[in-house]
């Protein structure tokens, strides 16, 4: 069975999600991942590397005689417009061919360390499934004001209740959707909320191995044993790398620190350092193909944020700054 699944990105963005392609294909079987190219350079180097399992969509293509979307881009920043995006790519995938069954929408940052299938058999025929943060109960009064639920993965069947569930969050997102917090909106996410009671047939994911994130390890202990990385007594699927940026080609910011969670050694060397090293070639990959076929090599990396020693050390004390060196976490 073909599973379909969907993301978008742009050029700068495509080290990452080449990662987790390639984390698909380690793991996933068959499956299509259906890519919307945010430029053109993003786009060029997707036809480039020609992954047999990726099928890559214009920005032109997505929106030809989408006369709300344009409407909408005309007065966001370029991240709320992405955001404003989300809901429309997996109708378009379901309107583009009209066999697909179910599609599932990534985040880019996602990457996957086992297959997904117990995720497919725990949603079964539910026509929507989302995964709460499962932010820890110290800190959910804090962040859940940006919602229950994470945009990471979504999954959507074509069912009336599922498609009716894309349509309203395409409204509400051509309506409004900002990188600002507001009462009842906060971005494409904080929609999600309404999902269980507004639509039938909606499966909140339990799968304590789904969506591994900053903002829900302090809930978990993180082991590794017979080969393979727990998250408490159940295997991790993938982990959302949210905020992991490369600030040298020696050290990555986190957000771990924020929401109290616990590096430990089984996180450093069983999960940050396969997805560091996979990030590594890639990047290479990213920036060769891009500078090939489009012109357009991969922006360097951020060298603006300094900090002084002391606070450098707090930070990597805390877990907020990771040193990367010899192909290892440290």
């Amino acid at each position: 069975m073909i599973r379909h699944f969907c993301t978008y990105f742009d050029h700068r963005y495509l080290p990452h999600a080449l990662a987790l392609t390639a984390s698909l294909r380690q793991h996933c079987g068959g499956f299509r991942l259906w890519a919307l190219c945010m430029d053109d350079a993003a786009l060029s180097a997707l036809r480039a590397l020609a992954i047999p399992e990726v099928t890559p969509i214009s920005l032109d293509e997505f929106e030809h005689g989408d006369d709300a979307l344009a409407a909408a881009k005309r007065n966001r920043s370029t991240i709320e417009y992405y955001f404003t995006c989300t809901p429309s790519l997996p109708l378009y995938v379901l309107r583009l061919d009209p066999s697909i069954e179910a599609v599932t929408y990534l985040d880019a940052d996602l990457y996957f360390f086992a297959d997904p299938q117990p995720l497919f058999d725990e949603i079964g025929g539910a026509s929507v499934a989302i995964i709460p943060h499962r932010f820890p109960a110290e800190n959910a009064p804090r962040f859940e004001r940006y919602g229950i639920y994470n945009v990471g993965w979504l999954t959507f069947r074509r069912t009336a209740d599922g498609l009716a569930c894309l349509q309203w969050w395409r409204e509400r997102c051509i309506e409004w959707c900002f990188d600002r917090e507001e009462p009842s909106r906060f971005a494409d996410q904080k929609y999600l909320d309404e999902w269980p009671s507004r639509f039938k047939s909606v499966h909140i994911v339990r799968h304590k191995g789904a969506n591994v994130a900053s903002w829900n390890l302090a809930n978990y202990e993180m082991t590794r044993r017979d080969g393979r990385v727990f998250v408490d007594d159940e295997p991790l699927i993938f982990f959302h790398f949210h905020h992991f940026k490369r600030r040298r080609t020696w050290l990555f910011e986190t957000d771990f620190a924020p929401h109290g969670a616990r590096v430990n050694r089984v996180l450093k060397h069983d999960v940050l350092t396969p997805y560091c090293r996979v990030l590594d070639e890639n990047a290479a990959t990213a920036a060769r193909v891009c500078a090939a076929s489009a012109g357009a090599p991969i922006r360097p990396m951020a060298r603006s944020s300094r900090w002084p020693l002391l606070a450098m050390l707090s930070d990597y004390a805390t877990g907020n700054l990771l040193v990367y060196v010899g192909g290892r976490v440290r």
